[in-house]
């Protein structure tokens, strides 16, 4: 059997589990475990808090300091609003694609990892090798942000790390960080005629939109001059407001649901900064006048980091010389590259597949793809020996 097609038969065991991240993945962790213990991997089942997910973190090799890891989220989104052709949970070939939830949005490089771990184990010498596939990385990055912790308390640091998202196998050097938020608005409820005897948690949920998006057309001026990204600046986004049930009825609680996409930490620190003054200065006192128990909460969903380029790259030399490369460049999505990178790796994204079909009803992935990426796979395994 070659390895494009032992690659395609774990593929479509790893489409079969329905790995939204609702649901958990241990039933492919399970057997993403299995297939490298048979080749000598030493195995680390990382439970999530819930107990219903995992990470898991295998090497082949010494269990040391360096290294190359190779790192997949195993959850996918759902597929419940979404017209799909064919069954998404069972991979179907077609015109040279694959079909399937997760193809490319990622078990496509997970796939392509496991299909080429018995050549990793055959040359593997003094640099081990790691394989990490996380949980919860479409919600938040929190099966990552979790290995990150166990690795750091470990003083474990991978040398270089290939996080495989769907980039057309191009480097990916940085991009943004992710951080979202909730902010809850509790105020007290009363009749629509007597307004000044109830807080309205709605109007002022919007006083701090409005406060939002002031500060958004504040940080388009603080664009770093050197920043690449598109757009240079730090982003803002508010993607919903909820509240209220009558006409006639002030409503006593709100949600803001917003995120940002700082373009640097500073930015970040100075939105969030902003708000709370707002909040303590303008709005809780006003909402606390008339209601003492009145309140404004803001509750963290995640806050990702991002990839920082760097001019001092082992990974992107390396992945550069294995795909013939000329250059790196930066996306807009997020990854969880951010969180290795903390660690003191050298970091890049580089995957098969388009982000332009992750998400989607019909998602596939290219068999050139795949191909272009067990090449680039091929090759690193053959370096391990040298």
């Amino acid at each position: 059997m070659t390895t494009l097609a032992r690659t395609k038969e774990i593929l479509a065991d790893l489409i079969a589990f329905p790995s939204v991240s609702a649901d958990g993945n241990l039933d492919l962790i399970a057997f993403a475990a299995g297939l490298l213990e048979e080749v000598g991997a030493k195995i680390d089942h990382i439970p999530s808090p819930c107990g219903t997910k995992a990470n898991l973190f295998a090497t082949l090799g010494p269990e040391r300091d360096g290294g190359i890891l190779l790192s997949g989220h195993s959850d996918v989104v759902p597929v419940s609003d979404q017209q799909w052709q064919t069954d998404p949970f069972e991979m179907v070939e077609r015109d040279g694609r694959l079909y399937g939830r997760g193809t490319c949005d990622m078990k496509g490089f997970i796939a392509a990892t496991l299909a080429m771990a018995p050549l990793f184990a055959r040359q593997v010498a003094d640099r081990p090798v790691h394989f990490a596939f996380t949980y919860d990385e479409e919600i938040g990055c929190f099966g990552a942000q979790h290995l990150g912790k166990v690795l750091a308390d470990r003083g474990l640091t991978p040398g270089i790390a290939i996080i495989g998202e769907p980039t057309e196998m191009r480097i990916i050097e940085g991009h943004k960080g992710c951080y979202e938020y909730s902010t809850h608005f509790h105020g007290l409820a009363g009749h629509g005629s007597l307004p000044d005897l109830g807080v309205n948690a709605v109007e002022y949920a919007s006083r701090y939109v409005a406060k939002i998006l002031e500060l958004k057309d504040r940080l388009r001026a603080m664009a770093p001059e050197t920043s690449r990204f598109d757009p240079p600046w730090t982003t803002i986004n508010v993607g919903a407001l909820n509240g209220g049930v009558a006409n006639n009825v002030i409503p006593s609680t709100a949600r803001i649901d917003w995120e940002m996409r700082p373009v640097q930490t500073s930015d970040a620190d100075f939105v969030k900064s902003e708000l709370q003054r707002y909040c303590d200065d303008t709005l809780q006192p006003a909402m606390r006048a008339v209601h003492p128990d009145a309140r404004i909460d803001l509750e963290v969903i995640a806050e990702v980091a991002g990839l920082t380029p760097t001019d001092d790259n082992e990974a992107k030399r390396i992945v550069a010389e294995l795909t013939g490369a000329n250059g790196a460049d930066l996306v807009a999505f997020g990854t969880e590259a951010g969180i290795f990178q903390a660690l003191g790796t050298d970091v890049i994204v580089c995957g098969p597949g388009s982000i332009e079909q992750a998400h989607k009803a019909d998602e596939y992935l290219a068999l050139d793809q795949l191909q272009h990426c067990l090449s680039m796979l091929e090759k690193l395994g053959h370096r391990l020996g040298n």
